[in-house]
């Protein structure tokens, strides 16, 4: 009989510690956060999504790759990918940005379900042929990382309406491709079901190195 209470004891007390365990490990694991329009400050939007509460996902789009080649929305869908807007003539937080992002890649390297896209602010300058050049100075892998160029109208409309990274003044301010120009150091998070789920400093190490794990945790969780 005393047997039996020792081990019913036992049990009981075993089936408590497992259960904090658990507990403890739900607590400590990070949940990303799933960012509409009225959560991001709202000079970065579009005055048409300012009271979008749900539902937010990355627009259609098709641009050109460093190759020549169409990319759109249907190619990424499904995928995780970072995206970031830059210029290839910028010589201040751009080629910090860039370094940062080759640490992405690196990381991924050979992953499928991981992709970079690189938006152009500079469409008029940034053709396919620089932005190969500029790929292949950072070891751009082909299939990954995608430096994108297109309309101007196409590019901004996608940081104002898709994105959230570009204010209004920005957008209409290009001037000479490059030194009083303005731009963002986000790099944008977005699962595979097109929503965006964080920002971070691309010029950061240590943000860009959250940036990695929670690419991971999106991963797993899929």
């Amino acid at each position: 009989m005393k047997y039996r209470i020792l081990l019913f004891f036992v049990l009981v007390v075993s089936a408590i510690v497992v259960a904090y365990v658990m507990t403890l490990d739900q607590q400590s694991v990070k949940t990303l956060p799933v960012i509409q329009p009225r959560d991001v400050k709202k000079e970065m939007v579009d005055p048409e999504l300012l009271q979008v509460g749900m539902g937010h996902r990355i627009g259609d789009f098709s641009l050109l790759n460093q190759y020549g080649a169409t990319i759109t929305l249907e190619q990424v869908k499904g995928k995780v990918f970072v995206a970031e807007y830059f210029f290839t003539t910028c010589g201040t937080i751009c080629p910090k940005m860039t370094e940062q992002m080759t640490r992405v890649q690196e990381r991924f390297r050979g992953n499928e379900e991981v992709k970079i896209l690189s938006f152009t602010v500079n469409p008029d300058y940034d053709t396919v042929q620089v932005l190969y050049e500029y790929a292949e100075k950072y070891g751009a892998e082909k299939q990954q990382w995608h430096f994108l160029t297109g309309s101007k109208e196409e590019l901004y409309g996608l940081a104002r309406k898709s994105f959230f990274v570009l204010k209004p003044a920005e957008a209409m301010n290009l001037g000479d491709a490059g030194s009083d120009f303005i731009h963002t150091n986000n790099f944008v998070l977005v699962d595979q079901e097109l929503r965006i789920r964080g920002y971070y400093d691309g010029t950061s190490i240590s943000e860009v190195n959250e940036l990695m794990e929670d690419v991971e945790r999106l991963i797993s969780k899929n």
